[in-house]
């Protein structure tokens, strides 16, 4: 028995037809995600519960209790050797002064040292003039009634670069913990009439932030202020360093 082939057809679908079919499918898929993703969305809104956030701030004014200033040496020449030398003797008794005017070792620190060529220019042309030995240490006084005879006898011992004197607190932390403490009492006040104005009541704390600052007391003088050239010793601060704490709550309303 032979099969005629001829007759059986074997259907196939135009390609226009199966990329339509494709286009659709996808379009059914980004709409089902959308979908389920929008209830998801509105399913975690509802699962949230309402809430109001409220700020408080707290405020701290402290006498400071240290004064930290910056001393160092410039010294310039054409032989570096000399120079280097000439620049270590002056930290050497500027170590030694220190010391004896009270001034612990762990109150003082090397913040810079550096060596540098420097050059003259003229009609176009480079000529070398020497080198440049700059050397800073950061000093902590922790006598205020002392800042002035310090920082002349700095001078004294020939250091030449004297400045950035302020005035801080050592340890803020237990002032940061009062005005902290401060800020908190503040945004609860705030939360408890805003809630009675909104007629509605507090639930539990949903969020905590907190930042906090200080305002140092930057002193600036003329180098004879330092004794260096004139009698002027800088004043002992009047004033009082402020510390303060700003912090924001969110309560759940019910």
């Amino acid at each position: 028995m032979e099969i005629n082939e001829s007759k059986y057809l074997h259907i196939r679908p135009p390609k226009e037809a199966l990329w339509a079919m494709i286009a659709f499918l996808a379009v059914l898929s980004v709409f089902f995600l959308v979908k389920i993703r929008s209830e998801f969305s509105g399913y975690n809104r509802a699962m949230q519960p309402p809430s109001i956030s409220v700020s408080g701030e707290g405020k701290i004014l402290i006498k400071p209790d240290i004064a930290i200033v910056n001393v160092g040496v410039l010294k310039e020449g054409t032989d570096l050797l000399a120079v280097q030398r000439s620049a270590a003797e002056v930290m050497n008794r500027l170590s030694d002064t220190l010391k004896k005017k009270g001034v612990l070792d762990k109150d003082t620190k090397t913040t810079s040292y550096s060596i540098s060529p420097r050059y003259d220019y003229k009609d176009g042309e480079q000529k070398f003039r020497g080198y440049e030995i700059f050397q800073n240490l950061e000093v902590k006084i922790r006598e205020l009634s002392k800042v002035g005879e310090i920082l002349s006898g700095a001078a004294q011992a020939g250091a030449n670069q004297i400045g950035s004197l302020s005035f801080s607190v050592d340890d803020p932390k237990k002032a940061k913990e009062e005005a902290r403490a401060l800020a908190i009492t503040d945004a609860k006040t705030k939360a408890a009439t805003l809630s009675k104005n909104l007629n509605v009541g507090l639930g539990k704390i949903l969020g905590y932030s907190e930042s906090e600052g200080g305002i140092p007391m930057p002193i600036f003088a003329k180098a004879e202020s330092f004794g260096m050239g004139g009698p002027g010793i800088p004043p002992t601060p009047e004033g009082e360093n402020e510390i303060h704490v700003n912090v924001n709550l969110t309560y759940e309303i019910r």
